[in-house]
């Protein structure tokens, strides 16, 4: 990896540390602050008798927290899904596949043996990738078929095509959290809409595939 590959992907890394923290901060932080104060007024209207309004503020507090639990598991599903971890991407991605062709009723085409040559922290990022398009994919249904693909490239690099025939995706902002976890691999996506459906195309450089 060149010198200028390694300031960009340590600038990555940083970005995304203190995107983390921002989110943390700003969410699950400020989240559980809230249901603090909301159980000291809850035990203050127990102490003095208000036992309804004292019900009705732990009720709320409790759907904070569940809220916010599920913020936390979502945030440690994205930075290490356990499935990928315990299984490896293939077996992970199959029944990923699986558990969403069968309750939707469609067929996924999965070719992504490709997957096995590159590094943990590029899986995750993929792995990831594909599973935020399959949702996307599935909002925009109905829908019978997605193909997922995986090949290496000329120089040594990973591609990524993901494509069904749902209709078709106009909003942008629906991929900007694909965007920018491939912009953090300091790789390029490419998007095609047609009639027919959606194609969406992940390219990682050489040296991101080997992390």
């Amino acid at each position: 990896m060149t010198d200028d590959a390694l300031d960009r992907l340590i600038s990555a890394e940083q970005d995304e540390r203190r995107r983390i923290a921002l989110f943390l901060h700003d969410g699950p932080v400020q989240n559980l602050a809230g249901i603090a104060l909301m159980l000291d007024a809850a035990l203050h209207a127990i102490e003095t008798g208000k036992l309804d309004d004292a019900k009705s503020v732990v009720a709320t507090s409790l759907e904070r927290q569940r809220a916010t639990i599920r913020e936390l598991r979502d945030l440690s599903f994205a930075l290490e899904p356990v499935v990928l971890r315990d299984q490896g991407f293939g077996p992970a991605l199959h029944a990923l596949a699986e558990q969403i062709g069968t309750t939707n009723q469609i067929r996924i085409d999965l070719d992504v043996e490709e997957a096995e040559r590159i590094g943990q922290t590029a899986q995750v990022a993929i792995y990831t990738i594909i599973r935020e398009l399959l949702d996307q994919a599935m909002r925009r249904a109905p829908l019978s078929h997605i193909v997922v693909r995986m090949q290496a490239t000329d120089d040594g690099g990973v591609e990524t095509t993901i494509a069904d025939d749902a209709e078709p995706e106009r909003r942008r902002r629906s991929l900007e959290a694909v965007e920018e976890r491939v912009k953090q691999l300091h790789g390029t996506i490419a998007v095609d809409t047609a009639d027919a459906g959606t194609q969406v195309v992940v390219t990682l450089p050489p040296y991101a595939t080997r992390r």
